[in-house]
């Protein structure tokens, strides 16, 4: 790919180590982009005002965590500012914001909690990266339990689902959130996130994200603005494991309760190896396919960026071989540490 590559300074490091960040660095710059979609002009892509849905849309697939069982969401609108998480087999609680300040876990997957510890849901990324990626600001998610539905086409589904409801603008204006200088954090594998601040009344939202894995899937990376249209490409992109994983989880895994009843299957994941893929994969691009790339970039780094309550994030994230906690917690640090400043 011709289009040349960008460089970075590495900001105020707020967490590990400057020399790690730097060599990581290194690594990351003469990694070539794979695929990028910019918009020229980097206006925003989304309403200035904030968004809702006009009715309800319900989406079923089989359960996550518990793949006997058909889940169901609904998406619906909300009277209040953010997105909210309905236990509608639990009233005696209170409806959870998607926010830092509710993350309960981020070891495997986000997990989203507030007041009892049974009133939560998990597996949350892949629904409030919607959040960030479509521009919707105001949204109730009613469910029955913790546990979220497994589509074959990831993500997909939740967008025609919320599309279906029918998204529209407010009388509110909407509020947005950037960094206040370049920020750092740093990891223990190699692995970085950068933050740089919205700059001339920016309001949109670039990412520059890139892996190294040790299998077929190699080092990929790719240059984009969200918008709608380029989160809605990148929606069908798969969580993925490795083919040993998928076979311990087949097999060892029955006899583990957090592992026994899991809805992954051939289709809805994809499963790789050293020096082939075991499931068909996605989003080919020259001699590689981009689908891990797409998924984390859009539908992990995404989840963690909306996790800013009623505010939308824009500005600039690099991420390099980052993954859900960095995520989060660089999210957290930036609150911690009051880097986090509102936009007029």
């Amino acid at each position: 790919m011709e289009t040349s590559l960008p460089e970075y300074k590495i900001g105020r490091v707020v967490k590990g180590s400057e020399a790690a960040i730097v060599a990581a660095y290194e690594a990351f710059r003469t990694q070539p982009l794979d695929e990028v979609r910019l918009v020229p002009d980097r206006s925003s892509p989304f309403p200035s005002v904030r968004t809702t849905l006009a009715g309800e849309a319900a989406i079923a697939g089989i359960g996550t965590f518990q793949g006997k069982t058909k889940q169901t969401l609904v998406f619906a609108p909300s009277r209040k500012p953010g997105w909210w998480i309905r236990r509608m087999d639990q009233p005696e609680q209170l409806d959870t914001l998607v926010d830092i300040s509710n993350l309960w876990t981020s070891a495997q997957n986000l997990v989203l909690r507030s007041g009892s510890a049974h009133n939560y849901l998990r597996m949350v990324e892949h629904i409030i990266a919607l959040k960030a990626g479509l521009g919707v600001d105001d949204v109730l998610i009613k469910t029955e339990s913790g546990d979220p539905p497994l589509f074959d086409q990831s993500s997909l589904p939740l967008i025609r689902a919320m599309e279906h409801a029918k998204i529209v603008p407010t009388e509110e204006k909407a509020t947005y959130v950037t960094v206040k200088e370049p920020v750092a954090f740093g990891g223990r594998r190699g692995d970085f996130l950068l933050f740089y601040p919205a700059a001339n009344g920016e309001r949109n939202l670039r990412i520059d994200c890139a892996i190294s894995w040790r299998s077929i899937i190699g080092c990929q990376r790719i240059l984009f603005d969200v918008t709608p249209e380029t989160f809605r490409y990148a929606a069908l992109a798969r969580t993925n494991a490795t083919h040993h994983q998928y076979l311990m989880a087949k097999t060892v895994g029955k006899l583990f309760a957090a592992t026994r009843n899991w809805g992954y299957n051939e289709r809805n994941i994809l499963i790789h190896g050293p020096n082939r893929y075991y499931t068909e994969p996605r989003f080919p691009v020259g001699d590689k396919f981009l689908e891990p790339i797409w998924h984390r970039a859009c539908l992990d780094l995404m989840a963690a960026l909306s996790l800013t309550g009623t505010d939308r994030f824009c500005g600039t994230v690099v991420s390099y071989r980052a993954g859900h906690t960095s995520d989060c917690d660089a999210i957290r640090a930036l609150y911690r540490n009051d880097l986090i400043v509102r936009l007029d």
